[in-house]
């Protein structure tokens, strides 16, 4: 037993304490008839549930009069992990119930009563039981309780002629080895370890049906586009030699892959690819603005208007400068200006008259 496995047990058989429980005294018309008790996932359930983050599990009974359920709650780390467990949860043809606040929720066939509320999956048995009314009310008290931070990849797959119940979720191997097998597209096992999931991969499944066309639809995201580039090449390479047979190919939109596995036609598998719902986006996380030419009438007012300023500026500097040497020249005769002994004349002797220095003012 390695020490993830350790601790998961551990959880998973210490007794819940009643203060931190998520299952209420009563909900609805329905009332506990026993304590909370610890609770762990089917063994067929253990090995994806451990790969979405389960943290905890806990069971309680409740009693309606002479109606009787038992509800579990499964506690993972994300809302993420707890939407990988809840897809493998469902059944295809689940019906729609009551949204309740940050739940994802469905009444599965042969799964009893089934909700996510943010990282909670709820599980009530049996089905029959509760009404999908008092199963929202339920979603209500442990919503307090959740964390609800919803991945944005399922609202990616295109709503028309999905199969109600087929969609998957994987963050991982083993949650995508499950889902290709709910989707019935087991042979292409092979491409599993190529989507890197390592790398921060995020893979969304779902079932298409019309009475003439049949398709599962697999979505890849990934963190970046250059992520996205690179394992695109690799996918190529990995898959099996049938996809070819149906004409499977792999579109890249920015950061996202779209697959349509073994399409019942190329034309539909085209339709299911344009109709993803995924736009690429650019932020820019540096201030930016925006440069345009100023009309010419205002490059010329500037223009005059600069030349005019620098024309008055040179005339008061050169006024005040002829002023003051002028006042200088008054106040203090050959004192300061106009010094004959320290003022000397190169002469180039051309005539026998001496230059008097005084000539020249």
């Amino acid at each position: 037993m390695t020490t993830r496995s350790l601790v998961l047990a551990l959880i998973l058989t210490a007794p819940s304490l009643e203060a931190q429980a998520l299952l209420p005294s009563h909900f609805g018309h329905w009332t506990a008839s026993g304590t909370v008790q610890s609770a762990a996932p089917l063994p067929e359930e253990k090995i994806v549930f451990i790969e979405s983050g389960l943290e905890g599990a806990e069971s309680r009974s409740y009693s309606n009069g002479t109606a009787a359920i038992t509800v579990i709650t499964y506690r993972f780390h994300d809302s993420s992990g707890a939407y990988e467990a809840y897809t493998y949860l469902l059944h295809p043809m689940g019906t729609a119930v009551g949204a309740a606040v940050g739940a994802s929720a469905a009444v599965a066939t042969n799964n009893g009563g089934l909700t996510r509320v943010g990282n909670v999956v709820i599980v009530a048995d049996p089905t029959a039981a509760i009404d999908p009314s008092e199963l929202d009310v339920l979603s209500r008290e442990v919503d307090a309780k959740a964390d609800k931070t919803p991945p944005p990849i399922p609202s990616y797959l295109p709503a028309r002629d999905r199969i109600p119940g087929t969609e998957r979720y994987a963050l991982g191997p083993a949650a995508f080895r499950a889902a290709l097998a709910s989707v019935t597209r087991q042979d292409y096992a092979g491409i599993t370890d190529e989507v890197g999931f390592n790398s921060g991969a995020e893979a969304m499944f779902a079932r298409y049906r019309t009475p003439r066309e049949d398709a599962a639809l697999l979505l890849i995201e990934y963190p970046t586009p250059q992520l996205a580039g690179l394992h695109w090449k690799h996918l190529q390479q990995a898959l099996p030699t049938s996809a070819r047979q149906h004409e499977t190919s792999i579109e890249r939109k920015g950061s996202l892959l779209a697959i349509v596995l073994s399409p019942s036609s190329s034309a539909y598998a085209a339709r299911l690819r344009e109709a993803v719902n995924y736009e690429t986006k650019v932020t820019w996380n540096e201030p930016s603005h925006t440069i345009t030419d100023p009309p010419i009438t205002s490059v010329l007012a500037k223009i005059i208007i600069a030349t005019g300023a620098f024309m008055l500026v040179a005339i008061v500097f050169g006024v005040a400068f002829g002023g003051v040497r002028v006042l200088l020249k008054n106040l203090f005769p050959g004192k300061v200006f106009d010094r004959p002994e320290q003022m000397d004349v190169l002469q180039l002797g051309l005539s026998g008259k001496r230059i008097n220095s005084r000539d020249f003012y």
